[in-house]
């Protein structure tokens, strides 16, 4: 019995595809992995093809929106790790549905007969895709685990431990709450022969969270002395300060280097349950030496600080004398070399660390060195450009993974990475605190002259021709200083860290 002409005409019909070359068949199916369902409609697969291309335009609709319009939640999502677990998830059901439609749709629409030649070339071609996006969608689970791990392991969550952070109220604008950020950034240098942890760099990041101006201010590690506020039980036990009364030497075991240790080792517990009771207790210190309420801390390794500037690609700085690599002072050992001086200097990991650490026979040895700090945290900010940080994301990950510790709550990083974009592009100053009349040793520092400058700098007073000028008032200092220590006046902030940081050659003053 003959077929039916309607079962002619559906045969014809469905056939009609086959009839194009292998290639343009090769051509329609590759073109239709950028808009999934079109070679389905080719195809004469209609209802399969319009589905598929209704969700697709959804899901590229939806992306435009969040990536523009929602920026702030995308980086809330990429540093929660459960939303991270879905998108790992998202991302494999995806390229699997994007490989089942280009195998399935070249399969619909080469030609019926084709010869061994186009049949292996059209195999071969489809495989390379499937490769491609296989890969690509393993690099970007890879990236996506890379940033869990680094968001769990360093940033801590409901059970984190800390006496020192402030109170946020979930449902109100943390920058609201917090106009003003003080963050205490740590060096810490736990190397051979230190006999524990020394935090050889201790500077204040004050940031303007409404601007993202910045001012770093930085605390000299051999300042002896710190004070604690008058609430504080450390305050009960050094009223005057951390330094023995009883002892007119030099007290390197007081200096501010030696707290981190020394302090959690004589008085375990003295602050509360904390994840990290040393910078717990150079919070309390440093907040009330400088008249600010510090909110967190950042704490670097300073031996794998060399990782995370390998992980950036180096940084480039301006180099004005010759820094010594390695060296130590007190047993007269020379440095194993010297840091050249010149113009935009590229230095990799280990001489970037020897940039913002080296200071040997330097002139005015730990001013210098600070400066150099300062301006080595200016070329990461600039090195670390968004298309820097995707290209060597996973480096950088694991890098943070083993040398950042922080108080900072894993719940307000998308609050802090919004924040962190505005002070890329902000300006980043330094708050001179006056060594020559506040600390010329560092046996008995002027802290109250010193957060007069802060205050002056943070919040300048206004003054006019008529009036005469007003003085900021002053925290009352919770350190007994002694009676015949001179007050100093403010002076404003101009350390304008692109000027600091210039090719100027010549000596550090």
């Amino acid at each position: 019995m003959a077929p039916s002409r309607a079962t002619r005409g559906t045969r014809a019909r469905r056939s009609s595809p086959r009839r194009r070359s292998a290639f343009a068949a090769l051509t329609i199916a590759v073109l239709g992995v950028l808009l999934p369902g079109t070679a389905y409609l080719v195809a004469r697969r209609t209802k399969l093809g319009s589905t598929l291309i209704v969700l697709s335009l959804a899901l590229y609709g939806g992306a435009a929106y969040v990536g523009l319009r929602k920026r702030d939640a995308v980086i809330s999502w990429a540093l929660n790790p459960s939303v991270l677990n879905w998108m790992i998830i998202g991302l494999a059901a995806i390229a699997l549905v994007w490989i089942v439609v280009l195998v399935t749709s070249y399969k619909m629409l080469r030609p019926l007969t084709v010869g061994p030649g186009s049949r292996m070339l059209g195999a071969l071609v489809i495989g390379v895709i499937c490769f491609a996006m296989t890969v690509s969608t393993a690099t970007g689970a890879q990236t996506l685990m890379a940033q869990r791990s680094l968001v769990t392991k360093v940033f801590g969550g409901e059970e984190s431990k800390s006496q020192t952070r402030p109170t946020i109220t979930p449902k109100k604008d943390i920058w609201q709450q917090l106009p003003r950020l003080n963050i205490l950034l740590l060096g810490a240098d736990d190397g051979e022969g230190r006999g524990g942890t020394r935090t050889d760099t201790v500077m204040v990041a004050s940031i303007d969270t409404k601007t993202g101006n910045t001012s770093l201010i930085s605390l000299t590690r051999n300042f002896m002395r710190m004070p604690f506020p008058e609430d504080s039980p450390l305050h009960k036990i050094y009223p005057t300060g951390f330094w023995d009364p009883n002892d007119p030497k030099e007290q390197p075991e007081f200096y501010l280097d030696a707290m981190y240790r020394n302090i959690p080792r004589q008085h375990p517990g003295i602050l509360g349950p904390s994840d990290n009771e040393g910078a717990d207790i150079l919070k309390v210190s440093v907040g009330e030496a400088l008249g600010l309420q510090i909110h967190y801390y950042v704490q670097i390794n300073l031996a794998g600080f060399a990782q995370l500037v390998e992980a950036l690609g180096g940084i480039t700085v301006n180099i004005n004398y010759r820094v010594p690599v390695g060296g130590n002072d007190d047993k007269k050992i020379p440095p194993s070399r010297y840091l050249e001086p010149g113009p935009n200097r590229q230095l990799n990991g280990t001489d970037a660390l020897w940039f913002a650490r080296g200071r040997y026979k330097v002139p005015t040895a730990d001013l210098a060195r600070q400066a150099r700090q300062r301006c080595t945290i200016k070329a990461i900010v600039e090195r670390a450009t968004p298309q820097n940080v995707l290209t060597n994301y996973d480096a950088i990950a694991k890098a943070g993974e083993q040398l950042i510790r922080t108080d900072i709550p894993r719940n307000q990083l998308g609050a802090f990475a919004t924040l962190g974009a505005r002070v890329k592009t902000a300006k980043i100053t330094n708050v001179d605190l006056d060594k020559q009349k506040n600390f010329p040793t560092g046996k008995n520092p002027n802290y109250a002259g010193m957060r007069e400058i802060v205050a002056q700098a943070l919040n300048p007073v206004r003054r006019t021709t008529t009036a005469p000028p007003k003085t900021t008032k002053v925290p009352p200092s919770t350190a007994a200083q002694p009676k015949t220590t001179p007050k100093t006046t403010a002076k404003p902030d101009t350390g304008d860290l692109t000027s600091a940081c210039a090719y100027n050659p010549g000596p550090p003053s």
